[in-house]
């Protein structure tokens, strides 16, 4: 592997290190009126942004979860309350609001 290769790897691998530590920041900082809003998120990764965005809309009683997915705009039963789950392209759903 030539040397700006493994240069521009570590480069890009703290970069991603504190771009983890920002998002986890984040995550452990969130209370109050906040609204969790997923887009287009499957289950390929969920551990990233899908179940902790269940986990605290769950704790935080002042917290709303939405979800614009086609075919997985899902929540737990926990949380549907506070949910709004639409189950539809983002683009369209996008272009309505804009009507």
């Amino acid at each position: 592997m030539y040397s700006a290769e493994i240069k521009h790897k570590e480069l890009a691998q703290t970069a991603m290190i504190a771009a983890a530590e920002r998002y986890e920041n984040f995550l452990r900082t969130r209370g109050g009126r906040v609204l969790f809003l997923e887009l287009g998120v499957g289950y390929n990764t969920p551990g990233i942004i899908k179940y902790p965005f269940w986990r605290m809309t769950a704790e935080n009683p002042d917290a709303v979860f939405a979800s614009v997915n086609v075919g997985e705009a899902v929540c737990p039963a926990e949380i549907a309350e506070r949910s709004i789950c639409i189950d539809a392209d983002i683009g369209a759903v996008l272009k309505d609001l804009r009507a």
